[in-house]
């Protein structure tokens, strides 16, 4: 299944009860809600507390915004409006917290390959870290109120990031997704609500939090990963067996380990057809991991970070097909 689920989100959605939501929140207030959630955080009576980095959104140029957007450490949404805005970052970028998004706090878990269990518990210790200090907005029959009724209840928005190459080729994707609304679960482009899928990476979450326990949230969505995984490992086994799709896999990697030029959406495919490669045993002497860091390396924003300047976009493919030839060199 580690071929299959790449990583694991957990989100919660919280709001402070005596402030508006964000889209009715004055400038004040949103500067009030902001330090006292990074005072919670700074002075909380946990390990985590001196991890967390604060950045002010409106500092940040537009390039290190989307950056973060490309990491899947915020929303597009986020980034969006930067005013009023701020992040709290842990060190390894695994914990995020966004300050005045659609709610006062999303917070964020992001952990390696199908390990829900495991984000879950993190969330939760940095949200019970929170409500130490902050009175949440809170009803007992509806559970914690956020601005969006759909996160109503847990607040909580659990996902898996997955590659699905064979499901995809065999156009298998659209039924399944439909098949999934029906079971409370959504699947979208690798950053979310309104992306389209590249590089054949689909986030797998949960629809339903009113009137569910996070916990069953959880074991439903592992339920259905495992299941999607298993049709995912299957498709690949028979499409493996194609002279076809073994040459496009071949030629695939030799684009990425020779081509002077290559612009996004291709690189992301190729690395697509690697990837599959590697985890069907047709590739030698590469890992998964290599594929999955390139994947996000290779994207506009994080190549122009990455490079400590503004790149144009023929300079952003050039520097693309460097960073690839030489982790693959």
């Amino acid at each position: 299944m580690s071929n299959v689920v790449i990583s694991t989100r957990v989100r919660l959605a919280r709001n402070l009860k005596n402030y508006p939501f964000p889209c009715k929140l004055s400038q004040q207030g949103r500067e009030e809600v902001i330090e006292k959630v990074r005072d919670a955080v700074k002075n909380g009576n946990s390990v985590l507390a001196d991890d967390f980095s604060y950045i002010k959104m409106s500092e940040l140029d537009p390039r290190q915004s989307v950056s973060l957007v490309e990491k899947r450490l915020v929303s597009p949404e986020f980034v969006s409006d930067t005013a009023g805005r701020a992040l709290l970052l842990s060190s390894d970028e695994r914990l995020s917290i966004m300050l005045n998004e659609e709610d006062h706090i999303r917070l964020q878990v992001i952990t390696p390959g199908l390990s829900l269990e495991q984000a879950y518990d993190t969330a939760d210790k940095l949200d019970t870290l929170l409500d130490e200090r902050l009175d949440f907005a809170f009803d007992e029959k509806l559970g914690y109120l956020t601005q969006c009724p759909t996160n109503l209840g847990t607040g909580m928005r659990a996902s898996v990031m997955l590659h699905l190459p064979a499901l995809e080729k065999s156009n298998a994707i659209s039924r399944i997704a439909g098949n999934l609304s029906k079971l409370g679960l959504t699947m979208r482009g690798a950053h979310g609500e309104g992306t389209e899928p590249q590089g054949a990476l689909y986030q797998l979450s949960n629809q339903v939090t009113l009137g569910i326990s996070e916990k069953a949230a959880i074991e439903n969505l592992k339920n259905i990963t495992a299941q999607l995984a298993a049709q995912e490992e299957q498709a690949r086994e028979r499409l493996c067996k194609s002279v076809d799709v073994q040459d496009t896999i071949a030629r695939s990697l030799g684009i990425l380990k020779y081509a002077v030029v290559i612009a996004h959406e291709e690189a992301l495919r190729l690395l697509s057809n690697v990837r599959l490669g590697i985890v069907s045993g047709q590739i030698k002497n590469i890992g998964v991991d290599c594929i999955d860091k390139l994947m996000i390396d290779v994207e506009p924003a994080t190549l122009s970070v990455n490079a400590g300047k503004s790149l144009s976009p023929r300079e952003r493919d050039t520097e693309r097909a460097k960073l690839i030839k030489s982790r693959l060199a």
